[in-house]
């Protein structure tokens, strides 16, 4: 049996200013997955995708080793969706929301849910239209968390969301990921989040692949480098994923670090780069940044 929960196989799909190119990755159950890259990248797409609520143009998704769009009802059963839109009628209350939703998912626990609706003080008299956007946030995630969803997908869930309870929300997401048998993708703009969190980490750019990367190993591959400008020259640019130049310097990121730190490491600062400078300076680019 495979262990891979999501299998995206050569899947493209174009609109007139944009495309997801023959993206290729896996995302490996009971785990959690970082889904991160800037706007415009694909990131809502290719969720929409997963979900069957976009289309392909060409290749293949495979979810719990079914395919997506052959076997909808029977896979969405098993998965629980949180998105930074609102999906719910707006003029329902929370409780009548409620009633119409518990049926479609077999695993349904209602004791669970109002558990979670308690804790997250959803008032069940409420209309939809009446929840800020961070309290249908806590709306979306309670009825996610309260069917025994297998895999939880969640597009920008943090956001909206104030300092607090998002630190909560993490700690209710490692939570929920102990039992081995349940994963998560996770979308979000905040790398500080799946700094805390993520296992692994899918990086998608202008619709193309990045990298699929455990969250572990990037130290182990990128560099960052701080230095005098007088150290740049063609072949020295040519070592940087992305560059940032000012008036009294530059720092780039490196792709290679075993072979950046033969290089700069007696001429240069060399730091272990945070997630969210891997995504800034591999979107830059060759391009360099002049400030």
């Amino acid at each position: 049996m495979s262990n891979n929960v999501i299998e995206i196989s050569q899947v493209s799909k174009t609109y007139n200013r944009f495309a997801i190119k023959e993206l290729d990755f896996t995302i490996r159950k009971g785990f959690i997955t970082g889904l991160i890259g800037p706007n415009g990248a694909g990131k809502t797409t290719l969720i929409k995708m997963i979900m069957g609520m976009v289309y392909p143009d060409q290749g293949s998704i495979r979810i719990f080793g079914e395919e997506n769009l052959l076997h909808a009802a029977s896979i969405k059963d098993r998965i629980g969706y949180v998105s930074d839109e609102n999906y719910y009628y707006e003029h329902l209350t929370v409780k009548q929301m409620k009633k119409i939703t518990a049926p479609f998912y077999s695993q349904w626990n209602e004791e669970l849910c109002q558990r979670y609706l308690d804790h997250f003080k959803l008032p069940e008299d409420k209309k939809i239209k009446e929840l800020s956007k961070g309290m249908k946030m806590k709306f979306a995630l309670a009825i996610a968390l309260s069917h025994g969803a297998e895999l939880l997908i969640m597009d920008e869930p943090t956001a909206g969301l104030d300092p607090v309870f998002r630190r909560e929300l993490l700690d209710l997401l490692s939570e929920h990921i102990q039992d081995e048998n349940k994963s998560i993708l996770f979308s979000t703009h905040n790398t500080t989040d799946l700094g805390r969190i993520a296992d692994y980490i899918v990086f998608v750019n202008d619709g193309k692949l990045v990298f699929d990367e455990m969250k572990d190993v990037l130290p182990e591959k990128y560099m960052l480098v701080k230095g005098g400008k007088e150290l740049l020259d063609r072949d020295v640019r040519a070592w940087f994923t992305g560059l940032r130049e000012t008036a009294h310097g530059f720092e780039g990121l490196v792709s290679n670090r075993a072979e950046g730190e033969k290089y700069f490491k007696s001429i240069a600062i060399c730091e272990t780069p945070t997630l969210e400078e891997i995504m800034y300076f591999t979107v830059k680019g060759s391009g360099t940044l002049h400030v």
